[in-house]
């Protein structure tokens, strides 16, 4: 029986070079397992994982169950916070037991600071809009031709001109 050769020719996988780095790497920052940094939007889902990132675990001296840290923006903070067991209970359904008992929701530009400052630049001014057709404005008129006051009427036959104004065709 002729001697099998490799196909590879000594080379191997470059998941199983970066395995150890990724592990050194992960629990330096506190994850035992780096499932929930590889695996980040498969735990959580798409819609959580667009909003936020472990940065961190933290375990207590004395006591059961580790602190998750996510990153997520200030806009986004609110919504990371109200799913919170929601991300806890993912995390924790991955290991079997209660691996993570609280999770702390970090928010900063995920760029990093100089990169997402907020843009201080004024807008450009937008066009003014154009002045509704004459078609429009009898049409506000007559819808509001029966309100008894006046200063009611004009306020309502505005209102009515803007909304029949604003490309409402097909209706």
């Amino acid at each position: 029986m002729p001697k099998r050769s490799s196909t590879t020719h000594g080379f191997s996988a470059a998941s199983k070079l970066l395995q150890g780095r990724i592990r050194q790497a992960s629990e330096s920052r506190g994850f035992a397992q780096s499932r929930v940094l590889t695996h980040w939007e498969e735990i959580v889902g798409e819609d959580i994982a667009a909003m936020a990132r472990p940065v961190e675990v933290s375990y207590a001296r004395k006591g059961i169950g580790a602190t998750l840290s996510v990153l997520t923006t200030g806009a986004l903070a609110p919504l990371v916070e109200m799913r919170k067991e929601e991300i806890r209970n993912r995390i924790n359904a991955v290991y079997g037991y209660n691996a993570i008992a609280r999770l702390r929701v970090t928010q900063t530009a995920a760029t990093g600071f100089s990169e997402g400052q907020v843009d201080f630049t004024h807008k450009p001014k937008a066009e003014a809009p154009a002045a509704p057709s004459p078609e429009v404005r009898i049409r506000a008129r007559q819808s509001v031709e029966q309100v008894g006051d006046e200063g009611l009427r004009a306020a309502l036959e505005r209102l009515g001109t803007n909304v029949l104004s604003k490309g409402r065709t097909g209706q």
